[in-house]
């Protein structure tokens, strides 16, 4: 574990498990999360032989809680500081949620070589905000009540979106983990409560259209249909048929927070496409 100082001194933390010289896999976690909510996959693929490495994004975690940069254009760069730092080659980005926009816009920007393959995952992209050009987007209010409950209480905010619709814990029948529940939080808190409120625009209204057309290498895109979060019809499916080398995987009635509720199946199932 270390970190990394981009061009405008924050330190980025990061994690880096393996052998050195194995094919590295990088994961992208989502708001307003850390790099501990990989601890899942990055334990099965440093298993399987893989170097790992997760970070914490600006203002997230372990991260430096800078003033400015809580934009995707900022966060692609933070990446590529770490990828230069780490000299890492034919490496895989695995993205979840606002994760899944940091992943697009960087590989589409990347240097040659750095990156093998990418897979988005219950991912934010190609927009998620309703507009004329993307009707099936949500409101902008939804978005705005984030910013609201997260100003007015965000440690209330923070038990109930995990409590409810993130892993689909509010569905009949559901399997409630307070594990899950209480990490979230945790992680949560630990992050900068301005970098995380200026996170919500950067998730929910950059575009990454462009990006996703851009980027050559193969991507999985790996969705949920229950998704709460991110509505799987405005999500996955756009964004493959977007993606030149694009495949997408639908998991039925899965929620936005598959890789921690149904780390069994999605698991296997990133390391087929990283294999392949």
């Amino acid at each position: 574990m270390g970190t990394v100082a981009t061009v405008d001194g924050t330190e980025i933390f990061y994690k880096d498990w393996g052998p050195r010289d194995a094919q590295p896999i990088v994961f992208h976690h989502g708001w307003p999360l850390s790099a501990d909510d990989w601890d899942s996959q990055m334990l099965f693929f440093l298993a399987q032989g893989y170097r790992v490495i997760a970070h914490d994004r600006r203002g997230h975690g372990r991260s430096t809680q800078s003033a400015a940069g809580h934009d995707m254009d900022t966060y692609a760069a933070d990446v590529s500081v770490l990828a230069e730092a780490l000299d890492l080659r034919q490496a895989v980005h695995i993205g979840h949620s606002t994760g899944g926009g940091e992943v697009a816009r960087y590989v589409a920007r990347a240097e040659p070589g750095r990156v093998a393959k990418a897979v988005l995952v219950s991912a934010v992209p190609p927009v998620m905000v309703k507009s004329a050009s993307n009707p099936g987007g949500l409101p902008i209010e939804v978005f705005d009540g984030f910013r609201a409950s997260l100003a007015a209480n965000r440690a209330q905010f923070y038990i109930e979106v995990p409590s409810g619709p993130f892993y689909g814990f509010n569905r009949p029948g559901a399997e409630v983990s307070q594990g899950l529940i209480d990490n979230w939080w945790r992680q949560g808190m630990r992050g900068a409560a301005n970098a995380h409120y200026e996170c919500i625009k950067a998730f929910s209204e950059t575009d990454f259209t462009e990006d996703l057309k851009k980027i050559e290498v193969p991507v999985l895109v790996a969705h949920g249909t229950d998704d709460q979060i991110v509505p799987y019809e405005d999500a996955g499916p756009l964004s493959a048929k977007l993606l030149p080398n694009g495949r997408l995987k639908s998991y039925e009635g899965y929620p936005h927070g598959m890789l921690s509720t149904h780390p069994d199946v999605i698991n296997p199932d990133l390391l087929a496409f990283v294999k392949e």
